[in-house]
């Protein structure tokens, strides 16, 4: 049955009606005024640019929101309850990552990481790339300052991709110091999102994917994935490789590692050849529920400002947790301390399997060792020595990722646990061995309880590593930098 409206609901009807199309046309009027805003400062820059712009201060005068926010990654005063954006020792923390590394340079030093700004000045002084005065046993490769710095695309247009990577470390010193900013996200001239590094592009081509077609939602979290990934060095060019053959997945990438019997080293104690994880951020990420439905790196970890009616990413890339409001509430209504805690919480627990994983690891190379010095043959060891790189793969996939416990929980859960499963198989496999040989009872273990006997325990020499960093520190890096400044590599100020 048809039915009339009244007047009075006619009138209603049409000045609501009218309200709503008065808001759109302010909101239509307000996108196109800041479309008009972005396409004039796009359009009328000062500095006119084309390829990789190494010089992060070149982009300063026409884009000053971004730079500047980009320049706030040197702050080093956030911390949450795991972490912060200050460089703490974690081996001092956890003496155990001493010996589960013994044999590899992290045993060395592993601090945890500060913003972008650090980048060039973080991976210069750490003990893990030597000097060219003091470099170990084998000088590191320059394929080492891939992440580093929008310097390294620059030389790789130079030189050449694999060239570029078959030079030492300590060669590129006067080439590779700019810290990662601009360049190596954007195409300097549009300031379109891009990928500088080959590496990513050569994963997906062996994929048989076109990272050319990845939407810009997709490119938010992929100009990320260049460096944020597992990867590794292959083969004596040492070229940069993302193990993605068979897929993401924890166990996708050890089958690809098991296929080519590739290892990073053989441990000193234990003798397992030894897969050490770097950062799986994107694949972790990708895994969890935020990753599944869309969210980017960017969307949480540059979220989006406006000034002067100018809406921009935040360029001080950094934990959601020091910016709340305008990252996990954008989307969720809890309170911030109870957004807080769900991620602490998530936290805590993965952090009660990664104590248990690492303590019964590290006694895991120790017996091994024992073992081995107890007339242990390798068809005895072949078990154990693979259980406990098995082990070791995960705790390491598990912990080098930053965020990885809130990124995708439940698998963090169970790769840790699966890891621990592993690490007490090879304790019993080892015992086993043990007593084929003759030895019942438990295995006496050294005292490794702090960062100096651990590292001494394993033969390091730390005084040594440490004088000849400081020399090189004193008489080469600054040497690197003024040569770079004289020629206008390097900004002077």
């Amino acid at each position: 049955m048809k039915r009339n409206l009244k007047p009075w609901q006619s009138w209603a009807l049409f000045g609501g009606s009218m309200i709503v199309v008065f808001f759109l046309g302010l909101c239509v009027s307000a996108l196109m005024e800041r479309r008009a805003e972005v396409a004039s400062i796009y359009n009328n820059r000062k500095t006119k640019m084309k390829g990789i712009v190494a010089r992060n201060d070149l982009f300063r005068d026409d884009f000053p929101r971004q730079y500047q926010t980009w320049t706030e990654t040197a702050q080093t005063d956030f911390k949450s309850e795991f972490n912060g954006s200050e460089a703490v020792d974690v081996l001092a923390q956890r003496p155990e990552m001493v010996i589960l590394w013994a044999g590899y340079a992290f045993s060395k030093d592993y601090t945890t990481p500060r913003g972008h700004m650090h980048a060039v000045e973080d991976v210069t002084r750490t003990l893990r790339v030597g000097s060219p005065t003091f470099t170990g046993k084998e000088p590191q490769p320059a394929t080492c300052w891939v992440c580093k710095s929008p310097d390294v695309p620059r030389m790789m247009q130079e030189l050449g991709v694999a060239e570029f990577y078959k030079n030492k470390w300590s060669d590129m010193g006067e080439e590779i110091v700019n810290p990662i900013g601009c360049s190596d996200c954007h195409d300097s001239e549009t300031m379109n999102l891009h990928i500088s590094r080959p590496a990513l592009v050569e994963a997906f081509e062996r994929q048989g994917r076109d990272i050319s077609k990845a939407t810009p939602q997709e490119m938010r979290s992929l100009v990320c994935a260049q460096c944020h990934v597992e990867y590794y060095f292959r083969g004596d060019g040492k070229y940069l490789t993302f193990p993605w053959d068979k897929g993401f997945t924890m166990e996708d990438m050890e089958a690809y590692y098991d296929d080519h019997r590739y290892y990073d080293y053989i441990h000193t104690l234990s003798k397992a050849p030894i897969l050490k994880a770097q950062h799986p951020d994107y694949e972790i990420s990708q895994m969890g529920i935020h990753g599944q439905r869309g969210v980017s790196c960017a969307d949480c970890h540059m979220p989006y400002k406006s000034e002067g009616g100018l809406k921009f990413s935040d360029h001080h890339i950094q934990s959601p947790l020091n910016m709340i409001d305008r990252t996990c509430q954008v989307c969720h209504r809890e309170s911030e301390e109870t957004l807080r805690n769900n991620v602490y919480e998530r936290q805590r627990k993965a952090n009660e399997t990664r104590n248990r994983l690492e303590q019964e690891l590290a006694k895991a190379h120790l017996e091994a060792q024992f073992a081995w010095q107890h007339g242990a043959k390798e068809e005895q060891m072949h078990e154990a020595l693979q259980l406990i790189r098995q082990a070791q793969w995960r705790w390491d996939f598990g912990v080098a990722s930053h965020g990885a416990s809130f990124h995708a929980p439940q698998e963090i859960q169970r790769i840790l646990s699966h890891g621990l499963d592993r690490a007490q198989q090879a304790r019993l496999a080892i015992h086993k061995v043990l007593a084929n040989n003759g030895y019942v009872g438990d295995v006496p273990l050294p005292d490794v309880s702090t960062k100096a006997k651990a590292q001494k325990y394993i033969g390091l020499d730390m005084e040594a590593e440490e004088s000849a960093k400081e020399q090189f520190m004193h008489t080469t890096v600054p040497e690197w930098l003024a040569k770079a400044k004289a020629v206008g590599k390097l900004a002077d100020a």
